[in-house]
């Protein structure tokens, strides 16, 4: 795989095809977490760590422990074990050395385990018959556009606060409405021809 198609599927998973805005998956820490700007970074850390980590170990384990024991049918199992081990891991990190965003994170950091966007970037690249390099290219990429769509996000909230919103449309539907806006804004990359 040439240097130049590492680039285009980076920047395809980022902006052309990200989870949140094209895809639909990983919405529900993306209107949990999207308050503050602080906690969605940390909370688009933790992701990426896990979804690129994740896929590199699930690759393999599909590869070299259940395609050869005819076991593929078990892979969504397998995968969700692996996934729910290495949330373990970080939150027990978290937990020792960053208590504050520890509590921040609550309930959401757990819920990391069953995040779809982490098992499907493990799920598509095996669907898509990605090598190694390519499954852990794109679930790093498409990491980055889920962390990049909740700051973004968050930092849009933060300004909301401060605006005259109409009695209906506070709290959750002005964030609905407003995800829909930058969705519409997202689409606009799906025309881009990547020259890589």
């Amino acid at each position: 795989m040439s240097l130049g198609a590492i680039i285009g599927m980076l920047i395809s998973s980022i902006l052309i095809e990200n989870y949140v805005f094209s895809r639909f998956l990983g919405i529900c820490p993306f209107l949990g977490l999207s308050e503050k700007p602080s906690t969605a970074f940390g909370m688009g850390c933790a992701v990426t760590f896990v979804m690129t980590l994740s896929t590199a170990i699930t690759w393999a384990l599909y590869h070299f422990v259940l395609i050869p024991t005819g076991l593929e049918y078990l892979k969504t199992i397998a995968f969700i074990l692996v996934i729910a081990s290495l949330v373990q891991l970080i939150e027990m990190f978290l937990k020792k050395s960053v208590p504050a965003l520890y509590a921040a994170l609550g309930i959401y950091l757990p819920l990391i385990t069953t995040n779809c966007a982490i098992l499907g970037a493990a799920i598509l690249c095996i669907q898509n018959e990605y090598n190694f390099i390519e499954s852990v290219t794109f679930s790093f990429g498409s990491a980055v556009g889920w962390t990049m769509a909740i700051i973004i996000f968050a930092g849009v909230r933060a300004r909301i606060v401060f605006a005259e919103t109409p009695k209906c449309f506070k709290g959750t539907p002005i964030a609905l409405v407003t995800a829909c806006l930058i969705a519409m804004a997202f689409a606009g990359f799906q025309g881009v021809k990547l020259p890589f």
